[in-house]
């Protein structure tokens, strides 16, 4: 965690400067750029709030043909992995571990091609490094309220009926379950009068090979009034973000780190804006490196099988739609 680093958002916070910022999962080496300079390396699209000139509408764009091919790391390596969580979970070391690994890819499309064209909530591309297109929220500030909004629950949107089984599975609904309380409880250590406003809903997303359904939550509670003063320490407060990491989270990160075997770097972390009042930021989820490794993952519980978590997170590697 880099003091120097909080102090620098602490201290724009209180001018009420605006800045993006991106930060690591392992919190090592976080980045920020005041929005008074221009921000050249970090191209974004926050909900909305962008430095990214779109190339959607030009020529031969909406034409371009998305070439994907997967090569992910065999069942059985997987499997190691999700068997030395599986015992954490029943020594009682953890309740829930989000666990990922890398799958190669081959792709026609550049980082840079993604950025400009893809159909996501968020876009995050940071040069010769990254891109992700995320549908996650971390974190939402407006006027005083945070809210944050997990996603825990994917399902091939494609099959009949995804939207009622996905809601009816209960492993989803105890994963699902344990990611709020974590939620409820982080927020409580920076807001108060912390609530659910919204339990289980179902979104979908729309990628190269279908609909992907996702189960969010909302949940959201009132920050003291000097807020923007102390912006820097809300957001290391809430780190790591629970839903990529898990309950409890130190624990579940020393966890991470064994199953993993590498670190994760800028995936899983998080990438957001402040304009003085209001804040929004995303998880660095569908996550596309430069090196054509696509990271990507799931929750694992006391429940999980094996061989439905590996299919997961062979499904959450795609391309958004253009």
């Amino acid at each position: 965690m880099s003091l120097s680093f909080q102090a620098q958002l602490n201290k724009w916070g209180s001018e009420k400067t605006p800045f993006v910022f991106l930060i690591d999962f392992e919190c090592q080496k976080p980045k920020c750029w005041s929005l008074n300079e221009p921000v050249d390396d970090f191209k974004y699209n926050f909900n909305g709030f962008t430095n990214i000139i779109s190339k959607k509408q030009s020529e031969n764009s909406s034409n371009a043909t998305v070439e994907i091919k997967k090569y992910p790391i065999s069942y059985e390596d997987y499997q190691l992995k999700f068997d030395f969580v599986k015992n954490e979970i029943e020594y009682g070391n953890s309740f829930l571990v989000n666990l990922t690994a890398p799958t190669k890819i081959e792709t026609n499309l550049s980082l840079d091609y993604i950025a400009e064209h893809a159909t996501s909530k968020y876009i995050c591309y940071l040069k010769d490094e990254f891109v992700s297109y995320s549908p996650e929220t971390f974190i939402q500030i407006n006027n005083g309220i945070i809210r944050s909004f997990p996603m825990k629950g994917t399902i091939d949107g494609n099959i009949p009926n995804a939207e009622s089984l996905i809601l009816a599975d209960t492993k989803e609904l105890a994963e699902h379950a344990t990611i709020v309380d974590l939620i409820r409880n982080d927020l409580s250590k920076v807001a108060t009068n912390v609530r659910v406003s919204k339990y289980r809903y179902y979104e979908k997303i729309q990628t190269q090979q279908g609909v992907i359904g996702q189960v969010s939550s909302e949940i959201e509670g009132i920050l003291p009034n000097n807020y923007n003063e102390i912006i820097g320490d809300i957001l290391f407060d809430l780190l790591p973000a629970g839903s990529v990491s898990g309950a409890p989270k130190n624990k579940t990160k020393e966890i991470i780190a064994k199953a993993e075997q590498m670190e994760r770097g800028y995936y899983t972390g998080v990438a957001g804006y402040f304009d003085g009042t209001n804040l929004d930021s995303c998880v660095l989820i569908r996550y596309l490196q430069a090196n054509n490794i696509y990271r990507s993952g799931g929750g694992i519980t006391a429940k999980s099988i094996a061989f439905n978590e590996y299919q997961e997170m062979k499904n959450k590697v795609y391309v958004p739609t253009f």
